[in-house]
């Protein structure tokens, strides 16, 4: 009974010296404060007393950027959010180089969100979306690679416009649909005129066509459905002969 006290000390010790770590996971591993490497995944065995293990993870993270007040380079005031993917690459600078890696990470999307759109115009960030995301990403991932952090993936989720903005934006499109609209019908008169002078012409060259379009013309009036019009046919010779007399 005397060795039971030292048995329950020794068995807490042992246990606290043996730690699994998964597949996902890393050890960054300090002993008497300093780093001395990263182990794992599987069994981990710490000399008690002498090592601590700062647990990191290694799956890919998806942070989202909180809704960020931003003015644009034409002066117009926006929120815009997005979400960002990174994953840990360098476990120990992770734990050495920056105090808190997610939280880092989290406040330099936040900055370099802001500074970026704000190079930008509004219609250039409403059409280039994909541009930006690149832009972003490549700022980031330059800026987080000191602490161990690769940045995978950076997209501008919304972008929310002032209510005036937006009735500007949307009298904008309908006049540019009305705009297209003329074009287009202009265009059909265009081409409609020149068939029609191709027609005249064909017709005043054959002196017969304009008589066999007469005549189709009254066939397709009087097959017509409650047609009650009557025809009284003249030659068109007999017409030209009253008018040089």
């Amino acid at each position: 009974m005397t060795f039971l006290p030292f048995l329950v000390i020794a068995g807490v010790i042992l246990f606290s010296a043996i730690k699994i770590l998964n597949e996902y996971e890393r050890g960054v591993i300090l002993r008497l404060g300093k780093f001395t490497g990263v182990r794992g995944p599987g069994l981990i065995i710490l000399i008690p007393g002498l090592e601590k293990m700062v647990k990191v993870d290694l799956r890919l993270v998806t942070m989202d950027i909180p809704s960020q007040d931003i003015i644009s380079k034409d002066n117009v005031t926006l929120k815009v959010n997005g979400v960002v993917y990174f994953k840990v690459s360098n476990p120990d600078r992770a734990i050495i180089a920056v105090e808190n890696y997610y939280h880092a990470t989290a406040q330099i999307a936040q900055t370099t969100l802001r500074s970026v759109i704000g190079q930008y115009e509004l219609d250039e960030i409403l059409a280039h979306r994909d541009k930006i995301n690149v832009r972003l990403q490549e700022i980031l991932d330059e800026l987080t690679e000191p602490w161990g952090i690769k940045i995978t993936n950076v997209e501008v989720k919304a972008i929310d416009l002032p209510t005036e903005m937006q009735r500007a934006m949307a009298k904008q499109a309908e006049a540019e649909r009305e705009k297209r609209a003329k074009i287009i019908s202009a265009q059909g008169e265009f081409e409609a005129s020149k068939k029609l002078a191709e027609a005249a012409q064909v017709l005043g060259e054959q002196k017969d066509a304009i008589t066999l379009r007469y005549l189709e013309t009254m066939r397709e009036i009087a097959g017509s459905n409650g047609s009650s019009t009557t025809f009284f046919p003249i030659p068109v010779d007999f017409l030209k002969g009253l008018m040089n007399k």
